[in-house]
């Protein structure tokens, strides 16, 4: 076997291994699974790309990002590496390229996103295929005591086992001590093969400044304008709304910014991200959408013009500057109000005990095997499809249902060739499959629609046969081949027999959820602990991933306590008093939309500013009292609600 030192030389010309690298590699070449918990920055993804090179099979990469994807795809292509991602971006040529190269074998390293692998049709293709390493990146998604948890992560370690994957790679820079020993639970990896590199990140310099909401923007300002104009610096902030707003009074003083958000459309947020790298637009005002997988060593400042939901994230978006080594300033401008905005999105993901009853019921009506669409679900329940996703996740780890083989429920076919011509290339037998298949379809102008919930039934014909032989047509390039409505097929497991089987089911999903919220209500509040602690704060930080440390001497807190001065707090969040034109308001809206809002969370949700399901489908954002009371807490008003 070539030696992993040569493969560094000569095919990524890096001449060392970064701490850490090196004892992860060796775990996987000797056929164990490990974890990395490396900071950001810290070289993660070579520990995959480099033995990929030296395995037979397949490295299959499971990614979040699509920027990450895309970037690193680019650049193992450079280097002569055959790798590829799969992503909606891509052309349906393109697609059965990669197709075809996983097939023949010529693949190395092929990225994903965990969705993608909900994909019964793309499941498949694997089945046949030798996966010698899964490599799981942003592995804290996994678990739920994580910064950032995603219920299609939590189904990767049976995916694993059914793929037969060979080794497993789980990738972090922000697992705590609890995340780290979930992850390690779910994919058996041995204590010796979590392998954590130090946090510290002494060239940079922290800072908080406790401030008011109304001196922040000139505060940015002025440390922007003491910057050589092109350095490249990012700004996060928490609404999209005030990512546009800061960028325009950023321009408005002389400096080149953009705004950078979700809402935005992909070749916009392509756009920005290029100028950016290239050094044509240095300033980004961004969402936390923004930075993740992004690898440009030169950022010289991050600032944190709102606070950011968690320390993991905190210690997540300031690793993005200074990767070079360089000194490189990390500022937080602390206002108490921000955490107000922070507790409103969490409590108004927590669903309502009424939505979570109801969509339990209507789950265990259904036949022993049935299939939902989570957007009619999400729209039917009023759930949030991140709060779904995560009620059908907790009713699967319950035992309540069991998740079944996702499929399209409409395929539309366009013939490229006459279908006279396609069916003569046919015997009898499949040819008449094929003629009874065209027929069961709807004919439109251009397309040829199959409902493929009832045509299995019509023609008395095993779904998989028609799947096949319809992706079978498009790779002989005789039809065009688009899908739509993904549809999660569930199997009820007949666990709740009785009202108190039930009644004690809808306890724990609330507990559940109830437990969640709770969590990340303490995440945001260890913000706020953080700032108004006066020890060091970067050995804070590195303390809560469970390193030992010693004060840094350059940040805010140390550079005041060196002066004998005291550290300034952050001024401590007021709850404003309810006025009774407020509560006015609150009766007026609940009496005039009592359909669209009849459950005291969706009324304080509503006046919080928090859009869902029911005040989409009912056009109630658009209305003036939509957001009205943001100022207020969300558990204020659910009070207020509750007593109207």
């Amino acid at each position: 076997m070539q030696d992993p030192l040569d493969i560094l030389h000569t095919q990524f010309n890096l001449p060392n291994f970064r701490p850490g690298q090196e004892s992860v590699i060796d775990a996987l070449l000797q056929g164990r699974s490990a974890l990395a918990v490396f900071p950001t920055g810290g070289g993660k993804s070579l520990c995959y790309q480099l033995p990929a090179l030296m395995f037979k099979g397949l490295t299959l990469v499971v990614s979040p990002l699509i920027a990450l994807m895309k970037d690193q795809v680019d650049a193992l292509q450079k280097l002569g590496i055959a790798a590829a991602r799969l992503d909606s971006s891509l052309s349906k040529e393109e697609t059965f390229a990669i197709f075809d190269s996983i097939q023949s074998g010529s693949l190395t390293l092929l990225y994903v996103s965990p969705e993608r692998l909900k994909n019964e049709r793309f499941v498949q293709r694997l089945a046949n295929t030798r996966i010698s390493l899964m490599a799981i990146d942003e592995a804290h998604c996994i678990s739920e005591w994580g910064h950032n948890f995603r219920p299609d992560y939590l189904k990767l370690a049976d995916l694993a086992k059914t793929l037969k994957a060979e080794r497993v790679l789980a990738l972090t820079a922000t697992a705590t001590p609890s995340v780290a020993a979930d992850i390690c639970k779910q994919f058996s990896i041995q204590s010796q093969d979590h392998i954590q590199t130090s946090f510290a990140r002494p060239n940079l310099q922290l800072r908080v400044t406790p401030c008011t909401m109304n001196e922040r923007v000139n505060l940015l300002l002025a440390r922007l304008q003491k910057h050589p104009s092109d350095a490249a610096t990012i700004v996060y902030v928490t609404l999209q709304k005030t990512a546009e707003d800061i960028a325009a009074a950023i321009n408005a003083s002389g400096l080149s910014a953009a705004h950078y958000h979700a809402g935005l459309n992909d070749d916009e947020r392509n756009t920005i991200q290029n100028n950016f790298m290239s050094g044509a637009t240095p300033i980004v005002v961004a969402t936390i959408a923004f930075g993740m997988g992004i690898d440009k060593s030169n950022i010289r400042a991050v600032y944190h013009f709102n606070l950011p939901k968690s320390i993991e994230n905190y210690v997540q978006e300031i690793g993005r500057a200074g990767r070079d080594g360089l000194p490189s300033l990390c500022e937080m401008f602390a206002v108490a109000d921000d955490i107000r905005v922070l507790e409103n999105f969490t409590y108004g993901d927590t669903p309502s005990t009424e939505s979570i009853q109801a969509l339990v019921e209507y789950l265990l009506s259904q036949q022993a095997e049935f299939d939902i669409s989570t957007y009619e679900l999400s729209n039917r329940f009023d759930l949030r499809p991140l709060v779904l996703t995560t009620a059908l996740t907790y009713l699967e780890l319950q035992g309540v249902i069991a998740a079944q083989t996702p499929f399209y429920s409409e395929y539309k076919i366009q013939f490229l060739q006459g279908v006279d011509i396609v069916l003569a290339q046919f015997d009898p037998a499949r040819a008449d499959f094929l003629r009874r298949l065209f027929a069961a379809g709807k004919k439109g102008t251009k397309w040829l629609t199959l409902d493929m919930i009832g045509i299995s039934e019509k023609l008395q014909e095993p779904k998989e046969r028609i799947t096949k032989a319809l992706d079978y047509l498009a790779e002989k390039g005789v039809i065009e081949l688009t899908v739509a409505s993904l549809r999660q097929t569930y199997r009820n497991m007949n666990a709740v027999q009785n009202a108190q089987d039930l009644q004690s089911l809808l306890e724990t999903l609330n507990r559940l959820f109830a437990e969640r919220e709770a969590r990340d209500i303490t995440r945001i509040q260890s913000i706020l602990a953080y700032a108004n602690n006066p020890k060091c704060l970067s050995q804070q930080l590195i303390e809560y991933f469970d390193e030992a440390a010693s004060p840094c001497g350059i940040c805010s807190h140390c550079r005041a306590q060196a002066r004998g001065e005291t550290v300034l707090q952050v001024a401590a969040l007021v709850a404003p008093q309810i006025t009774a034109q407020q509560r006015e308001l609150i009766a007026d809206v609940q009496g005039k939309h009592h359909t669209a809002l009849q459950q005291a969370r969706q009324l304080a949700r509503f006046l919080c500013g928090l859009p869902s399901p029911a005040t989409a489908r009912s056009s109630l954002r658009q209305h003036k009292a939509f957001g009205a009371l943001e100022n207020l807490g969300f558990q204020q008003l659910l009070a207020l609600a509750k007593q109207h």
